[in-house]
């Protein structure tokens, strides 16, 4: 099995940390950033002087691996430490992130994230930007997903995320085709009731009342199936929260960096006796893109990578004491099929949404600690992104929950045999591409992860990612005398998993994740949510 994070960086630190020399934490990660848009990991068209600067002073890990290719099972096995499939945060079905900010679905109440566990230790813990977790379970104001109900004490970004819809003009994000068959039905059945009345009132048919009314209802009822939810999409999901207030809605994309930044800076400069978590999770680069002053035109890599660029600025703005750890990742890989839009994954294979290949889930990883970690120092073991759960817990004194950090409970996303630099990655089923002989799902615009859309593999694809780390020559027993032995680790290894697998409930189900008014994040009143935070409002006591 590989090496856990923390022990990887707990072994290079060095001295070992005591009570008083604990450190304060910056977590940053960016959404759907790609492998390859980093100049440190290869990139030589987008500039990255700050994050590159993170990597020469700290230490790079080269295969370290998100838990799944999207945002919000990800980000749950990010804050768990564990796979989202224990928090019932996947989905055997099309919905495989949360729609709606006004669904019910999210991150259960009753989960330990790190968050929880360092404020215990007497941590300040904040996060700014985007949750995309959940917010309410019964009631509008029950927060029972919030980030102020998962240890977080400060809150300020969007509970929701940055999508489409937030930008006039920029199309639509959720459910297109449902939107299409709903406003096709009301246009059928609005043309269906004039047609019936016409001939009523020209004596061609005798139609009763009763049906042309009850077309004419059902007609209604379909508009406002479509309108409510999806045309006005840009006021439910696209919302700022401080804390538990709903303080913009809909958001002004145009000053919403600057203000994430600020509350970032004010949060450190509050908390700089410490001690402190910080998660500072970016709207960045999720699009729609941002075109922001100062920025634009600047990279070569057109917009996408002025936003990158963006990025590096706000890296290189915290200015963070020699006391802080910093952490720079990724949620998971970069959205290929928005093409220039969209971030480069490297020479990795496939990218966000796409199962299991490389592209969707290796993410860059860097660690910075002055005076603690050796500069300059690259890690090519294996590792996680829910690593960090344990590496922060273990470095801010706290104790691991035992039903998630015993050896037993661990399953192997991977198999690398003991005194081999082998690295044997076993898929199970893949996504289907679109068109044929593309590298992508385009017809759909995102990688869909149920049948018909995934072909299953008997016996699975193997590839030994140390040699071909683009994954493009399957083992056979030809090629691969050890392929047998791989294979039955591996088996053994998901069989103990399953094992493991205790009841929980799905969050991101069909019932969960669709659009409840009553649930609605709202600043005044249901419906008509509306209300502008003034110039840079000065943070709110926490």
């Amino acid at each position: 099995a590989p090496k856990r994070e923390f022990e990887l960086i707990c072994g290079l630190l060095q001295r070992e940390a005591d009570h008083d020399s604990r450190p304060n934490f910056v977590l940053m990660m960016v959404d759907d950033l790609g492998i390859g848009d980093i100049g440190c990991y290869g990139n030589d068209t987008i500039s990255t002087p700050n994050i590159d600067g993170l990597a020469a002073d700290g230490v790079r890990l080269t295969q370290h691996l998100a838990a799944a290719p999207l945002c919000t099972p990800s980000r749950t096995a990010f804050m768990t430490g564990r796979y989202a499939l224990r928090a019932g945060e996947t989905s055997s079905s099309r919905v495989q992130v949360i729609l709606f900010l006004a669904g019910s679905g999210g991150l259960l109440p009753n989960e330990t994230t790190f968050a929880k566990l360092l404020q215990k230790q007497g941590y300040t813990t904040g996060i700014v930007g985007k949750w995309h977790l959940g917010v309410n379970c019964e009631s509008r104001n029950d927060h029972c997903h919030h980030p102020n109900n998962h240890g977080f004490d400060f809150f300020y970004g969007l509970p929701f995320t940055n999508f489409n819809d937030c930008k006039p003009g920029a199309g639509k994000g959720v459910l297109v085709d449902v939107q299409e068959t709903l406003w096709q039905i009301s246009v059928l059945l609005t043309l269906a009731s004039l047609t019936l009345l016409a001939a009523r009132a020209s004596g061609l048919l005798r139609v009763s009342w009763t049906l042309v009314a009850f077309l004419a209802a059902m007609s209604l009822l379909s508009f406002a199936a479509w309108f409510v939810p999806f045309e006005l999409l840009r006021t439910w999901n696209c919302i700022i929260m401080r804390n538990g207030e709903v303080v913009e809605q809909p958001l002004k994309l145009e000053t919403l960096n600057a203000r994430l930044m600020s509350e970032a800076e004010r949060f450190v400069e509050r908390h700089k006796d410490g001690p402190f978590l910080l998660f500072l999770s970016l709207a960045h680069v999720h699009t729609p893109l941002f075109v922001s002053e100062g920025f634009t035109g600047k990279s070569k890599h057109g917009l996408y990578g002025d936003n990158v660029e963006e990025v590096d600025w706000m890296v290189g703005k915290l200015g963070l004491s020699e006391k802080t750890m910093m952490y720079f990742t990724s949620d998971h890989g970069g959205h290929i099929e928005e093409g220039p839009k969209g971030g480069w994954n490297g020479i990795y294979r496939g990218g966000k949404a796409m199962g299991g290949w490389e592209g969707g889930i290796r993410v860059p990883g860097i660690f910075r600690w002055p005076g603690r970690l050796n500069p300059g120092r690259e890690v090519a073991e294996p590792t996680s992104l829910m690593d960090v759960f344990p590496t922060v817990v273990k470095l801010a004194g706290g104790a691991l929950p035992e039903d998630r950090y015993n050896t037993k409970n661990l399953s192997n996303h991977i198999y690398h045999p003991s005194n081999s630099e082998s690295i044997f990655k076993v898929h199970f089923f893949t996504p289907n591409f679109s068109p044929a002989g593309a590298v992508g799902c385009y017809h759909t615009g995102v990688c869909m992860c149920h049948r018909p859309f995934v072909t299953y593999h008997n016996p699975p694809l193997v590839f030994e990612l140390s040699r071909d780390p683009s994954e493009s020559r399957p083992l056979s027993p030809d090629t691969e005398p050890r392929l047998a032995e791989v294979l039955e680790r591996v088996k053994r290894a998901v069989t103990e998993h399953r094992r493991t697998l205790a009841p929980v409930e799905k969050q991101l189900t069909w019932t969960k994740v669709l659009w409840k008014p009553w649930l609605q994040p709202c600043c005044g009143t249901f419906p008509f949510c509306s209300c502008e935070e003034s110039n840079h409002t000065s943070a709110a006591a926490e």
